[in-house]
């Protein structure tokens, strides 16, 4: 009689731009046995499994055949086949955003909980080098303002849901995980310049204590840019996550600086690694080991509850 087989059985649900990179760096980990995929376009769903040496199949046959699912599909496809896979009794990984509406993501958790599934949320920037070594270099409790821009140019991808719901949710997620707690305002201004749907937004978020966060995002600009600004009572932390560098002004450093130019300033740089594999990994442990689920349906929710609140301010506004 054979051993079990130890792997995860994954299947992918949804294999577009990202679902595609998430099929094969689930074909090359050997933690995982990629047992299928699907997506709404026969064809796509074909190239794909050629690419990953998985068969294309229906999402009810491959939702019965695995043991954990990444829906990767369109947002407003996450609740459906979340909710699938949870009533089959299957460990889930959903790409932000965690559902199109505050109703459907707690009725995900609500059904994730009472079957003892994994439920994970794919906000993968938790999981890069850039944001370990800015948790590292942060002022903490003493940080009073952030600053994040996130832009790109125009691409004709993800159009189905606003720039807030596509870009500016990272940073929402990445500042919410660094103040420590939820806002208690938010305004928002935001314009469609090449969709039908807001394709630029600064939102301003009040925390407790006077802090706040402005965050601005385009998916219209002329440029990539990746910004993250910290000010606090420590001093002031800088960060370029095109270029790697990161730079730390910290109390008493001043005076140092306008003495010894060069001096009273710490600076630092990281070394990428792959962020999808480092995903997919605590996915794995999650799901195999009983690991803590690092980013999970209740922060999922969190992000999202002040994304469509973003929404709303622009649409009020």
């Amino acid at each position: 009689m054979s051993a079990p087989d130890p792997r995860l059985a994954l299947g992918i649900l949804g294999v577009g731009h990202f679902g595609r990179f998430h099929a094969l760096k689930a074909a090359a980990n050997p933690r995982i046995r990629l047992v299928g995929l699907h997506d709404a376009d026969p064809a796509r769903a074909a190239a794909v499994a050629t690419e990953a040496g998985a068969p294309a199949m229906d999402a009810p046959a491959l939702i019965a055949a695995a043991d954990a699912v990444i829906i990767a599909a369109p947002t407003r496809f996450h609740f459906l086949l979340a909710e699938a896979a949870l009533a089959a009794g299957r460990h889930v990984f959903i790409e932000k955003p965690v559902a199109a509406t505050l109703a459907e993501a707690d009725a995900l958790l609500a059904q994730a909980a009472a079957a003892g599934r994994v439920l994970q949320v794919g906000h993968i920037e938790r999981f890069s080098a850039a944001f370990g070594a800015v948790t590292e270099a942060a002022a903490g409790p003493g940080a009073l303002s952030w600053e994040a821009v996130r832009a790109a140019p125009f691409r004709p991808r993800s159009l189905d849901v606003s720039v807030v719901l596509d870009l500016m949710i990272h940073d929402i997620d990445l500042v919410l995980t660094l103040a420590g707690t939820e806002p208690v305002g938010i305004e928002a201004v935001g314009a469609a310049v090449a969709s039908d749907r807001p394709d630029f937004a600064v939102a301003r978020l009040r925390f407790p204590g006077g802090r706040a966060a402005v965050i601005t995002a385009s998916r219209v600009s002329l440029a990539m840019e990746r910004r993250l600004r910290v000010l606090g009572h420590e001093g002031e932390m800088s960060v370029n996550f095109l270029d790697r560098s990161l730079a730390v002004l910290r109390r008493g450093g001043a005076e140092a600086v306008a003495t010894m130019p060069g001096h009273g300033i710490d600076r630092a740089t990281w070394t990428d690694h792959d962020s999808l594999e480092a995903e997919q990994a605590a996915f794995v442990a999650a799901c195999l080991d009983g690991a803590p689920v690092v980013v999970d349906g209740a922060a999922g929710r969190r992000a999202l509850a002040v994304a469509l609140a973003v929404e709303e301010a622009i649409r009020s506004g």
